[in-house]
């Protein structure tokens, strides 16, 4: 049942008159804010190089240190648990190397102490390079 009867419905219409204002705003502002740079262009030759093969590195020392704070120098057992012991023990290993990488071993469990008397001793033998190993899980 229609009751308005002689009213015309009007259509709805959208208006894209603010629909476009608002895009070209939007345009404008993009180009003012928007840098355009040139870049120049500079002709660079980079430098060449030849290396040759590293030298070899050589055989690093292997100090392993057991739970009871016993010392092994490439394997081979040290006869007492002292700081000169051990020095001498580096040095030997070490022979006509002049600043060999030590690797320090130690087990878990080891005391601290233990780890510090290797140090200690690489110290004494004029060894800088210290390096430890662990165990990843």
């Amino acid at each position: 049942m229609n009751f308005r009867r002689g009213t015309q419905r009007e259509e709805p219409e959208i208006n894209l008159v603010p629909l476009i204002d608002v895009l070209l705003v939007i345009l404008i502002f993009l180009m003012v804010t928007t840098t355009y740079s040139k870049f120049g262009e500079l002709k660079i030759t980079l430098p060449e190089a030849a290396a040759q093969k590293p030298p070899k590195e050589p055989n690093p020392i292997n100090v392993t240190v057991d739970a009871q704070g016993h010392y092994m120098v490439n394997n081979n057992p040290v006869a007492s648990a002292t700081v000169d012991s051990l020095s001498l023990e580096l040095r030997r290993a070490a022979g006509d190397q002049k600043d060999p990488v030590i690797v320090i071993n130690a087990d878990a469990k080891s005391t601290h102490q233990s780890v510090v008397n290797v140090m200690e001793a690489a110290r004494i033998s004029g060894y800088s390079h210290i390096t430890f190993t662990n165990q990843s899980q």
